[in-house]
């Protein structure tokens, strides 16, 4: 699908009937993993994507006119979303560009 320049949307889905979880890293390594994407695809496909899918362009980005919603990672590269699923990486949040937590 990327290939072919399909957007592609990665997502929790977090439901009791067939997807317990609400891990945005674990959905970004098994995008990795199972789907062969590189990490900057699942990142972007887990943001700019998601945002694309919902059609909300004030979303999924960093730019002019976004809201600024944003985690920061204590972490030295986006990769660490994929290869270190269950490690707490949240460093900073921030909500329409006021920090949350």
């Amino acid at each position: 699908m990327l290939a072919a320049g399909v957007t592609v949307a990665i997502a929790t889905d977090c439901n009791p009937g067939s997807c317990f979880t609400s891990s945005m890293p674990l959905c970004v390594a098994l995008a990795v993993r199972e789907m062969r994407m590189t990490t900057a695809e699942a990142v972007w496909a887990a943001t700019a994507g998601g945002a694309h899918a919902l059609r909300r362009p004030d979303v999924g980005h960093l730019g002019v006119g976004a809201r600024a919603d944003l985690v920061m990672l204590d972490a030295p590269s986006h990769a660490y979303l994929a290869y270190r699923p269950g490690v707490p990486l949240i460093a900073g949040v921030w909500r329409a560009g006021e920090r949350v937590a």
